[in-house]
């Protein structure tokens, strides 16, 4: 019996779409490091526990989630679920002293990130960020303008902190170029491309 290419062609497609869009949905308590495969580009939600917290970008197409604390962490909830090209990670019952998370995401990759309170550093991450921290300080990396369409950071009560860009040549008319930004009201800074904001 000979194969027909082409009535292969057709299941085979759909087999690439179904396995492009698999769902994989991990939840643990107490136990890391979690690691599942993501590709870059994709778009990220997190919800995060009062902490502190470092997202930030790896040269892989992965998702990996690890945390340390002096006190114990067997209670802590970790979810992660993938879904193509978004994910969602959600942490709880953390420690209140002394807990850290890292998180290491694919270089490219949009965030959607909300904390109470805490400490919450992104760094290496090219794409577009919308940040949320109630209570405590906040520093993103600040990178090419051309990298991301728009970045949106929010501290209620606390510090934000625009960190140094990688930006070879500083621009004196985009104060997100080329050094660091500090805000502690109600500011709005702007340049071509993207937003840089705090809202009080």
């Amino acid at each position: 019996m000979r194969w027909n290419p082409i009535s292969l062609a057709l299941p085979l497609s759909l087999l690439s779409l179904a396995m492009a869009h698999k769902t994989v949905d991990v939840t643990e308590v107490g136990k890391q490091p979690i690691e599942i495969s993501f590709p870059s580009g994709g778009s990220l939600r997190m919800d995060l526990c009062s902490s502190g917290v470092e997202i930030r970008g790896v040269e892989e197409n992965i998702i990996r989630l690890a945390y340390k604390s002096e006190k114990d962490t067997s209670a802590v909830k970790v979810r992660l679920k993938t879904s193509g090209d978004e994910a969602t990670l959600e942490v709880d019952r953390c420690p209140h002293e002394n807990f850290r998370i890292i998180v290491e995401v694919p270089r490219l990759a949009d965030l959607h990130v909300r904390m109470t309170a805490g400490e919450l550093q992104v760094r290496g991450i090219t794409g577009n960020k919308d940040l949320e921290l109630s209570f405590g300080e906040l520093g993103v990396e600040v990178g090419r303008k051309e990298d991301y369409a728009h970045v949106d950071a929010s501290v209620v009560t606390g510090r934000w902190m625009g960190l140094r860009s990688t930006c070879p040549k500083e621009d004196s008319s985009d104060p997100s170029r080329g050094r660091a930004l500090e805000n502690t009201g109600s500011t709005r800074t702007s340049g071509p491309a993207r937003s840089l904001s705090i809202r009080n």
